[in-house]
Parts: structure tokens; sequence; C-alpha cells
């Protein structure tokens, strides 16, 4: 059965689910990785995606040992997430010099306590499905909570709009006209965190940060606003978790894997093909200042013949 006929099949109503989720994340993939992009902070939602690790790990143990029954692991995500961007903000507002040290460690810390976690919870658990994820076992309530997070995210991003724009590109100047840059930066980790977290149910906590850089940085390419870079980022996000997902039931493969390798390709093809047209301008533009040059050279020769005409004649009169 092909994609199509599987996706208008009444017992495959997972696949719609999975397609429905790749157009959904696709909202936040693009508005939310134009900002990550032009702030350059993709090192800080890394670490953050990571140390949501350890707290699915813990929530894990602690409601297969009976200690707190009632946690789950999208809970404990939740509460490490926003813990980590709210150490990493700080942070990074208050010892610029320290921020790498403390990101790398939280990254790493993170990533350490899940797994301890997980290999003392009762029964097996795979870290894989978390690292991974996989869009075909969403369900219509993750649906939901991403659709209300894509409202939440585009409300914000349009209402700040201006705010959010000055202090991505300038600091100092956003604070001096009164933009309050430090609660914008920690709003902005905040939903970022909380984005992740549903979002590793997608393409997994290893690969989110991926689909947060890679179409906003193809977009990047052809958009000269952030503006432009969400809406391109969210149709190349769309283009690739759909092909991703089509291609993905074709062949047999992991979705989440194959959408991100899909937006590698394009995001370097983009690249390449921005270095050779920068060049070939390049080069164009030094072909025709040589011309100029040259040009302008002869009708400096012709003036000196000119003037050497005009002592002739003078010396003629004399």
């Amino acid at each position: 059965m092909n994609f199509l006929e599987a996706l208008a099949d009444p017992s495959f109503g997972f696949l719609r689910n999975a397609l429905a989720a790749g157009f959904l994340s696709s909202v936040l993939f693009g508005v939310l990785g134009a900002v990550v992009t032009v702030k350059r902070i993709a090192s800080l939602a890394g670490a953050i995606s990571h140390a949501v690790l350890g707290g699915i790990g813990m929530s894990l143990f602690l409601s297969a040992t009976g200690r707190v029954s009632w946690i789950t692991p999208m809970t404990g995500a939740v509460v490490f997430a926003l813990l980590a961007a709210l150490i990493i903000g700080a942070v990074s507002l208050r010892a610029k010099q320290r921020e790498d040290t403390v990101i790398n460690a939280i990254w790493a810390i993170g990533m350490s306590v899940g797994v301890l976690f997980m290999a003392k919870t009762p029964g097996y658990t795979d870290p894989s499905s978390y690292l991974f994820g996989n869009i075909l076992l969403l369900s219509g309530r993750d649906l939901a909570m991403l659709a209300a997070l894509d409202a939440v995210v585009v409300f914000l991003a349009w209402r700040f709009y201006p705010q959010i724009t000055a202090s991505s590109f300038d600091e100092e100047f956003a604070r001096v006209r009164g933009v309050r840059t430090g609660v914008v930066f920690f709003v902005l980790l905040a939903v970022t965190a909380v984005s992740v977290v549903l979002l590793q149910t997608f393409v997994g906590i290893v690969m989110v940060i991926a689909m947060l850089t890679l179409p906003s940085g193809t977009a990047g390419y052809i958009s000269k606003s952030v503006a432009g870079m969400m809406v391109f980022g969210t149709l190349f996000s769309l283009l690739f978790t759909g092909t991703g997902i089509a291609l993905s039931w074709t062949l047999d493969v992991p979705a989440g894997a194959l959408v991100v390798v899909i937006a590698g390709i394009v995001f370097l093809v983009s690249a390449a093909v921005r270095i050779l047209v920068l060049r070939a301008r390049k080069r164009s533009g030094s072909a025709a200042g040589s011309r100029d040059g040259n040009d302008s050279g002869g009708d400096n020769d012709s003036g000196s013949s000119n003037d050497s005409g005009g002592s002739n004649d003078s010396g003629g009169s004399v």
C-alpha cells in the first residue's frame, strides 16, 4: 500500500496523526527556529533539549517505584527543561565568561542523570525512544497540546515582534529604548523549553535542535527579515516533514531521522549555492572594475595626447 492509500485508509489513523503532528510542529520549528537562529542561541536550546532526558528518567523511576505514582515523563521533562532554561538564562545574563561551561555542564549532566535513573527503573526502559522519538505514536491529546502551543507561540511572536527583533539584533540599543531584554530572553528560553518537551515526541531530543535551526537557516538565504524567516522556515518545515513522513512510509525507515536528513541536505545544498552565487558576483564585480579601470586609463592617454598637441600648437604660434 502506498502512502496516499494508507493515508485514506480508516484503519491507519496513526498515520494521519503523524502528518498532522508534523504540520503543527512545523509552526514551532519555523517561528522559534527563526528567533533561535537570529539570536544565535542554538547551543542554549541544545542544552535544554538534552537536559530534558534527566526529567524523563527521574519521572519514570519515581512512577515505577511508587514513590510519586502520579508523575508522568511529560511532567518531569517540563520541570527539568524550565529549570535548565532558568539556570542557563541567569548565567548568560550575569556571567558571559562562564556561559559555555554551564551550557556544556547542563547538557552532559541532564543526559547522564536520565540514563542513571532509567538504569535503576524496574523493568525495561529504552532511552532511544526518547532520544529519537516516534511520530507514529502520537495521540489526539498530543495533537491538541501541539495546537495550543502553536497558538501561544504565534500570538507571542505577533504581539512582541518589535521587542523580539530589537533584542535579537542589538540588545544595548533595545535596552536604551526601554525594552526589557532580560525578560524577553527568559520568556524566549521558557517557551523554547516547553516546545522542546513536546517536539521531542516528534524528532526526539537529539534531533529537535536540528529542526530548530536547519529550516530557519535555509530560510535565511532567501529572507531579509525575522518575519520572513519565520514564514519561510515554517514552509520549509512543512515541506521537510511531509516529504520525510511520506518517504519513511515507503522506505520503512524512522520518520524523524529521515526528516532531519532531508532538512540537512537542503540546507547544505542551499549553502553551497549561496557560496557559488557570491563568488560569481565577486568575480563579475572584479571584472567590471578592471574594465572601468582600463577605460579610464584610455581616456587619460587620449587627454595626454591632446595636451601634447596643444603644446605643439602653442609652439607653432611662437
